[in-house]
C-alpha cells in the first residue's frame, strides 16, 4: 500500500494573511470568454485582492520564486483548494508560460478553464512541468 504524504504548513505570523474567497471571486469576476494573453496579470491582481503582494515578472513561467518570497509554497496536485496557483512552463508556441488560479472547482486565469490547468489543447498534449503554490 503506498503512502500518502500531506505537506502541512504552519502559518508565519510575519506573513500578512490570505483571503482565498476574495482572490478567487476576483480572478472570476475578471476571467474572459476567451484567453487575453494577460494571464499572470489577471492572477496576480487575484492574488493582492486577497492580501498577498507579489514581485512582478514578466513572463507567467517566472512567478515561482515571487510566490515562494510571498510565502506560497509548493503543493501536490491531488490535493487542491481554492486559492491554489499554477505557474506552467513553456511551450514552443507560448514562450512566457501560463498561470492559473483554482477557484474551488475550475482553473481560472484570464479566462476560465474547463479542461484542467492547462490552458489549451496543445499545453495538454506537450504536458509542460508545472508546480502549484498555496498560501495559508
Amino acid at each position: 500500500m503506498a503512502s500518502i504524504q500531506v505537506q502541512l504548513k504552519l502559518e508565519d505570523p510575519r506573513m500578512p494573511a490570505y483571503d482565498r474567497t476574495a482572490a478567487a471571486q476576483y480572478v472570476n469576476a475578471h476571467a474572459s470568454v476567451i484567453s487575453t494573453g494577460h494571464c499572470a496579470k489577471f492572477v496576480r491582481l487575484a492574488i493582492e485582492r486577497g492580501g498577498i503582494m507579489i514581485d512582478r515578472t514578466r513572463d507567467a513561467k517566472d512567478y515561482g520564486q515571487s510566490l515562494i518570497s510571498a510565502g506560497f509554497y509548493e503543493v501536490n496536485s491531488a490535493y487542491l483548494t481554492k486559492g491554489d496557483v499554477v505557474v506552467i512552463q513553456p511551450i514552443a508556441s507560448h514562450p512566457a508560460g501560463h498561470m492559473a488560479m483554482f477557484d474551488g472547482r475550475i482553473w481560472v486565469s484570464d479566462f476560465k478553464q474547463y479542461h484542467g490547468f492547462y490552458p489549451n489543447q496543445e499545453y495538454r498534449t506537450v504536458q509542460p512541468p508545472y508546480k502549484i503554490y498555496r498560501h495559508n
